[in-house]
């Protein structure tokens, strides 16, 4: 018995101590799981640098492990090392990933310490310049009277504009009036649009409001729950739950994630300096810059993170099912 409470005590001086030294010298890894200069990869470099702030002494630096819908990324923090020094940066894929891929490698809500949500991208509906279209009501009975003679654009399987188009067919139940036309890409998918190649296609902020803007593209709608009544370019513009598809909130979110196993004091750490990595001014203003809103609600509390990709991974499957497509 005394031997017991001795290894006990003596684990939990250990735990504190790795706590308390944590991270030490070595750098800790974010890894994105998409390559370099995307949306996801801005917002890790952001992210590490304003927690780099927050912890003395330490060095975030930020690792790309690209492939498979961001799964390979992924699948790389779930079997490394449970230290604290190799942490995920994942958007929306996480919570998809399970839908998309039957056979995934790890198990996203079994095999990861969630230690908060980051931010939320908001996505909009938008069109070819050439459509007679004006308004999203229009728009709508313009797709309804053309079933079958229309496309979907996005940028691959799993992306961002891929998940945004499942849902918002699903909720229109017009899964058939349009063909899907996957990308290579955002940008190949872009100028096809501007081409008028596709008619249609779901995005983020971060990559249609210029096009909006330089009136490239014809703009319907934004997927957040309310409008964007603050936004310079999208504020014009009215969310889909106003016009009349009810429930309907989408964005593309990010949150961080270190392997399971990682010991509490340090994912209790990680936690606190992602809080006050969230309310660094800097931060907030370089996400303002890419079209984001920095999270500033419950989502922050790991608990609450793991809750809402729960929540999110039953409206994706029930999306991803109906359009009977998958990765694998």
């Amino acid at each position: 018995m005394k031997q017991w409470i001795a290894l006990a005590a003596l684990a939990a001086v250990s735990v504190g101590a790795q706590a308390q030294n944590f991270p030490g010298t070595k750098p800790v890894s974010i890894v994105v799981p998409f390559a370099a200069g995307g949306p996801t990869d801005r917002v890790a470099r952001d992210l590490a640098e304003a927690m780099r702030k927050q912890i003395p002494g330490s060095n975030f630096v930020v690792e790309n492990a690209a492939g498979a819908g961001g799964t390979i990324g992924a699948n790389k923090v779930a079997k490394a090392n449970p230290d604290g020094h190799t942490l995920l940066l994942f958007h929306i894929g996480m919570a998809a990933t399970p839908a998309l891929y039957r056979k995934l490698s790890y198990k996203p809500l079994e095999d990861f310490e969630y230690l908060g949500m980051v931010n939320d991208v908001p996505m909009t509906l938008v069109g070819k310049p050439q459509l007679p279209a004006n308004t999203y009501r229009d728009f709508e009975n313009y797709i309804r009277a053309n079933a079958g003679k229309l496309n979907i654009a996005h940028a691959g399987l799993g992306s961002a504009s891929h998940l945004c188009g499942l849902l918002w067919q699903s909720n229109l139940q017009t899964k058939d009036a349009m063909t899907t036309i996957p990308f290579g890409g955002t940008g190949p998918a872009m100028t096809a649009l501007i081409g008028g190649q596709v008619d249609v296609m779901c995005d983020q902020t971060t990559n249609t409001t210029g096009q909006i803007e330089g009136g490239r593209v014809k703009a319907f709608a934004v997927t957040t729950a309310k409008p964007l009544s603050t936004h310079p370019v999208l504020k014009h513009y009215p969310s889909l739950q106003e016009m009349g598809l009810k429930g309907f909130n989408l964005t593309i979110w990010h949150g961080l994630y270190a392997p399971k196993g990682t010991p509490a004091a340090v994912t209790k750490s990680l936690n606190e300096a992602l809080k006050k990595a969230l309310k660094d001014p800097e931060f907030i203003k370089k996400n303002e810059g890419l079209g984001a809103l920095v999270v500033n609600d419950k989502r922050v509390e790991p608990e609450e993170h793991k809750k809402f990709v729960a929540a999110e991974m039953v409206k994706i499957k029930a999306a991803v099912d109906a359009g009977g497509k998958y990765a694998d």
